[in-house]
């Protein structure tokens, strides 16, 4: 459960983060940010197409690919709306 939460907010900041600036400078310090931040609970990848890819090559649990996929597309989801709403 932490795994996914941890997926959750940390896919959750880096989308807005990249929504919100669009600078290739604070998004790679994002990135490298929820990594060094989360590497203890999850192996977070903030984007689908990562969390596919390791799975292909077998470092994650097909059992954990839908589950993963539908946490980060949430959390781009939310991401997208707290920029609309509040535009922070």
């Amino acid at each position: 459960m932490y795994a996914y939460l941890a997926e959750f907010l940390a896919t959750l900041f880096f989308a807005y983060i990249v929504i919100a600036t669009g600078n290739p400078l604070a998004i790679g310090a994002a990135l490298t940010l929820v990594l060094l931040l989360s590497y203890r609970f999850s192996s977070v990848t903030a984007n689908p197409a990562i969390t596919i890819t390791l799975a292909a090559a077998g470092k994650i649990a097909p059992s954990e690919i839908v589950p993963l996929c539908a946490v980060q597309i949430l959390a781009g989801l939310v991401a997208l709306e707290v920029y609309k709403r509040y535009n922070l």
